[in-house]
C-alpha cells in the first residue's frame, strides 16, 4: 500500500529507525548490507546448562532496555532480533543475504548500513525509545529535547561479537524462516507468541520456547505464496498446534 501511494513507512523500532536514519540522503546508493545490533539480553555468554534453570524473573531483567514483558523475553531468546531481520527485509526491500546480526552489549549503536563502496553509516545514542519515536513523529525534521546524551568519555568501549546461534537457536529458526519465506515467518511468530505466554505463566521452561517454535514450524504446511486468508489460517493453525504442545 505504501509503495502504491508513494509514501514512506517510518519505523519506530530503534533498529529500523537507525537504518532509516542512515538511509536519509542515500536514495540512489545501493545497500550492500544492513547490520542489526543486539544487546545479547540478560543471558549473553550463557550456555544451555545454565539456561535450563532460568525462571521468569531472571529473563525479565534486561541489562539495557526497559520494555514490556513479551519483548523482553524475545530479547533474552534472541527471537526479537530474528523478527527484526524479517521486518528489515520488507521495510527496506532487502534479500536475506543482505541482513546481518551482531551482538553489541552496550546498545549504543542501534544499527548500521554498509554501502557498495564499503562505507558504513551507523546511528548511535543511549538506549531510549524516546528518540526513534520522536524522529518518526517529526521526520524529516529533528527537534530539540532534554533527553540524556551519550558521553563517550564515560562509555569507554563499544564491543561486538558473533551471536551464539547454537545456544540461542531462535535466531537460527528465524533466519531459516526468512530465507524460505512464504507462510513460515507467520508460523514462527504465532508459535513464539504462544511459547512466550506459556513461559511467562510458568507453564514451560526457558529452552522449551525454542522447541515449541521449532516443532510448530515443522508441523504446519508450508505455503510458498500465501494470500491474506492463508496467512490468517497459518497463524491460527500454528497457535493451536503450539498450544497442544504445551497442553493449554
Amino acid at each position: 500500500m505504501a509503495l502504491e501511494k508513494r509514501v514512506p513507512v517510518i519505523p519506530v523500532d530503534s533498529e529500523h529507525s537507525a537504518i532509516f536514519q542512515c538511509l536519509v540522503g542515500e536514495t540512489r546508493n545501493k545497500i550492500e548490507k544492513v547490520i542489526l545490533t543486539a544487546s545479547g539480553g540478560p543471558f549473553l555468554g550463557k550456555k544451555p546448562n545454565f539456561l535450563v534453570n532460568v525462571k521468569r524473573h531472571h529473563a525479565l531483567q534486561h541489562p539495557n532496555w526497559n520494555m514490556g514483558a513479551k519483548i523482553t523475553i524475545d530479547s533474552a531468546t534472541l527471537m526479537n532480533k530474528g523478527l527484526e531481520m524479517i521486518e528489515a527485509k520488507w521495510l527496506f526491500n532487502l534479500s536475506p543475504e543482505q541482513i546481518q546480526v551482531i551482538i553489541h552489549p552496550q546498545s549504543i549503536i542501534h544499527s548500521m548500513v554498509q554501502f557498495e563502496d564499503g562505507s558504513i553509516k551507523a546511528q548511535l545514542g543511549l538506549p531510549d525509545m524516546k528518540l526513534p519515536i520522536q524522529y518518526a513523529l517529526t521526520f524529516p525534521n529533528r527537534i530539540p529535547n532534554d533527553s540524556p546524551r551519550a558521553d563517550f568519555r564515560k562509555i569507554g568501549n563499544l564491543g561486538f561479537e558473533e551471536p551464539d546461534i547454537k545456544t540461542f537457536r531462535n535466531l537460527a529458526l528465524a533466519k531459516s524462516a526468512l530465507e524460505k519465506g512464504g507462510n513460515l515467518p507467520c508460523v514462527l511468530n504465532a508459535a513464539n507468541e504462544i511459547a512466550v505466554w506459556a513461559f511467562l505463566n510458568n507453564r514451560i521452561g526457558f529452552l522449551d520456547m525454542t522447541l515449541v517454535v521449532e516443532k510448530t514450524m515443522q508441523k504446519i504446511d508450508y505455503i510458498e505464496k500465501p494470500n491474506l486468508n492463508e496467512y490468517f489460517e497459518s497463524d491460527g493453525e500454528a497457535r493451536n498446534f503450539a498450544a497442544t504442545l504445551i497442553n493449554l
